[in-house]
């Protein structure tokens, strides 16, 4: 059969031995960390005498070593440079622009970063609809109360219990709307439930019909460094839809950006915690 049109440009746009190079380096795992040849022609797809050339040129290049005393190969931590050159030199708000990007969608209407600063959190990148109907004006450098936030709330409930009463003691807790919290034994319930579950669920709590589920970004210690949110209008969808649409999305994104923040080191993160 002859290839179809698109499939020749792929080919005439590609290097297939690069391609294929990449395969190899894939076919090692954290389960399978240690392959002889034939393992890792099975696992790429390829023929002996190829899956021979590419793993000594690898070898060669310092990205695959060879096992002492056996016939095993594996990869090094050259590997990882490849990640993280590109990670370090990236800020908390580039790395955390695609995944918001990716968040948004005829349903999900926008998608933050926000950092906690005090008893306060600052929105530090954000990606909104065209259309928004979100009814509340939330740019880059907005601040809201980390008690009545989800994504204040999700950044509390990750910080020791005396750090979680420092900070909502350390301004007014008002009624933002008829659904938000003030009592602090309330409030401080609340986090507990958000730290088992993983995430904050927010119904109309900081701004009247308007709902926002965040989740946590934290460091190689576990101490979150910032908040990952989306956010709809209470009109578009049931409650149990919204969490239904955001919740898994926006836990996926929120623990690439850790991994990424974690790989990237305290260089990335040129942010403030919340202080007692």
């Amino acid at each position: 059969m002859a290839a179809s049109p698109s499939t020749e440009t792929s080919d005439k746009n590609t290097v297939q031995s690069l391609a294929k190079g990449f395969r190899v380096l894939q076919a090692f795992t954290a389960d399978e960390s240690e392959l002889v040849l034939a393992d890792v022609a099975r696992a790429a797809g390829l023929d002996n005498g190829t899956t021979f050339r590419l793993l000594n040129t690898l070898v060669g290049l310092g990205y695959l070593e060879k096992v002492p005393e056996t016939r095993r190969f594996r990869l090094t931590l050259k590997c990882l440079d490849l990640g993280f050159n590109a990670i370090a030199r990236s800020d908390l708000r580039t790395l955390a622009r695609p995944l918001l990007r990716g968040l948004v969608s005829e349903r999900i209407e926008a998608a933050s970063l926000a950092v906690p600063d005090g008893a306060d959190i600052v929105y530090v990148e954000r990606v909104q609809a065209g259309f928004a109907r979100l009814g509340v004006d939330v740019r880059i450098g907005s601040r809201a109360p980390a008690y009545s936030t989800a994504v204040g709330q999700v950044i509390l409930a990750h910080l020791p219990r005396d750090t979680q009463i420092a900070v909502l003691e350390a301004r007014p807790r008002e009624r933002r709307t008829p659904a938000t919290l003030t009592a602090l034994d309330d409030l401080l319930a609340r986090l507990d439930e958000v730290k088992v579950a993983g995430f904050a669920l927010s119904d109309q709590e900081n701004v009247s019909g308007l709902r926002v589920l965040a989740a946590p970004v934290v460091d190689a210690d576990g101490v979150p460094v910032a908040g990952l949110s989306v956010a709809a209008p209470s009109f578009a969808m049931p409650l149990a839809d919204f969490d239904k649409a955001a919740r898994q999305p926006v836990l996926e994104a929120a623990s690439r950006l850790s991994r990424a923040v974690q790989a990237a080191g305290s260089a990335a993160l040129p942010l403030a915690h919340p202080s007692p």
